[in-house]
């Protein structure tokens, strides 16, 4: 059996498709990945002995440029995207059996798109639950596209959801399937969802509630299993003293807080604790030369999280999950997108704090700090941390196969 797996995001959408794809192998599956063409993940694919099909451009020129991209530029990037995903897609889908697809909605479109010419099960993932359609909680917003504030319904907000994203997508997705003779899209979003999109996230921290309008498949989180030691200068900090207060923020460019790594050493050394910083898609440094503070780059977090104190981070999926899972307790400090939530469950399930806006300061910061190095909260997040499954690569890759066997005609006698 051959499985393509794509996406167009950051380290957050990638690696867990990467965990998949591991997992699809190891039970006999021929995989490879299509990802935006930055080395990281090619060098995450590499390490696992995936292939990987580059496309698009780099995920972090993108996020990181400056300026920003603005609102009106969506709909031009949107039509870039997909063309390269119709282009990458449809050299790299020829001969496999299934398409999973997740990452940004005109990637996951496209990918889709060319699922349906080549007539090959296509399955939509998200890893996180605010864009699957739902009265129990609202949509996600696009950049430069608020809803009104008057709208509080959710109903009436999803239908809103839709027709912001037929409005930035529809023209340039029903352009490309012109191309290559598919009729056009009405809905993108629930063209792109289909009839039974995965969620692949952990029910205790992303509960589902289920919906008469669409039935969900909750996989568990996919993880990648991490066995890479820690470098030896970090574990010689680590070993050196009480356990530091990480603070890194992933793919964020953060450029709200410009002086973010200061307000967090300042933060974490008002609690008398050491730092560890990761410098990220941000590049945070160290601030001064004192031997309480140390930075890493790409690390095993999986590791280090069970090695310090507590965490500081942006809310991203992985992050959230792979801190939860170490059981060590967490200050969130959203920047984005589904981020908020993410902090809003740290905070609902008592195993961390959220900070209050993207922009900390010194004694904001500091504040959060002191409630999640108490006692209680690092007893709450060791309970939590119990219930954490580690199967959802596992749920997934075997029903993706099951149904692969069962859409394969018999093999003739």
């Amino acid at each position: 059996m051959r499985v393509l797996l794509s996406t167009y995001g950051s380290r957050g959408d990638v690696e867990p498709l990467v965990g998949l794809a591991v997992r699809l192998r190891a039970l006999g599956a021929e995989v490879r990945v299509c990802a935006p063409p930055d080395e990281e993940f090619a060098e995450l694919l590499a390490g696992v002995g995936v292939p990987m099909v580059p496309f698009g451009r780099s995920a972090r020129a993108l996020t990181t440029a400056a300026p920003p991209p603005s609102s009106s530029d969506l709909p031009r990037r949107a039509s870039e995207l997909i063309a390269s995903q119709f282009d990458a897609v449809t050299a790299a889908a020829e001969g496999c059996d299934a398409l999973v697809a997740t990452g940004m909605m005109p990637a996951a479109a496209g990918a889709r798109s060319v699922a349906e010419k080549l007539g090959i099960r296509y399955v939509y993932t998200t890893f996180q639950q605010l864009t699957l359609p739902s009265p129990h909680h609202p949509p996600l917003a696009y950049p430069g596209r608020p809803f009104p504030p008057e709208v509080t319904d959710n109903r009436m907000l999803w239908d809103l959801d839709a027709k912001s994203i037929n409005a930035l997508f529809g023209e340039a997705l029903n352009t490309h399937r012109a191309s290559i003779g598919l009729p056009p899209v009405d809905n993108v979003r629930d063209y792109v969802i289909g009839d039974q999109p995965w969620l692949a996230t952990d029910p205790t921290l992303d509960p589902w509630q289920e919906t008469a309008d669409l039935d969900i498949v909750h996989t568990g989180a996919w993880i990648l299993p991490d066995e890479r030691p820690l470098p030896d200068e970090l574990v010689a900090f680590l070993d050196a003293g009480t356990p530091p207060v990480y603070v890194g923020f992933g793919s964020m460019p953060m450029r709200a807080s410009t002086y973010v790594a200061q307000v967090a050493i300042e933060a974490i050394r008002a609690q008398g604790r050491r730092a560890l910083v990761a410098r990220g898609w941000a590049d945070l440094a160290l601030i001064d030369d004192r031997d309480d503070c140390f930075v890493v780059g790409e690390v095993n977090q999986q590791a280090l999280f069970a090695r310090v104190a507590a965490v500081v981070h942006h809310g991203g999926a992985g992050t959230t999950t792979t801190a939860t899972r170490a059981g060590t307790p967490q200050v969130v400090v959203p920047q984005a997108a589904d981020q908020p939530y993410w902090a809003g469950r740290v905070a609902d399930l008592g195993i961390g704090t959220a900070h209050d806006g993207p922009t900390p300061t010194s004694e904001s910061l500091s504040a959060a700090l002191r409630t999640a190095l108490t006692p209680e909260t690092r007893a709450r997040a060791t309970a939590v941390a119990g219930t954490i499954r580690t199967d959802g690569t596992t749920v997934a890759a075997e029903m993706l196969l099951d149904a692969i066997s069962r859409e394969r005609p018999p093999m003739s006698a």
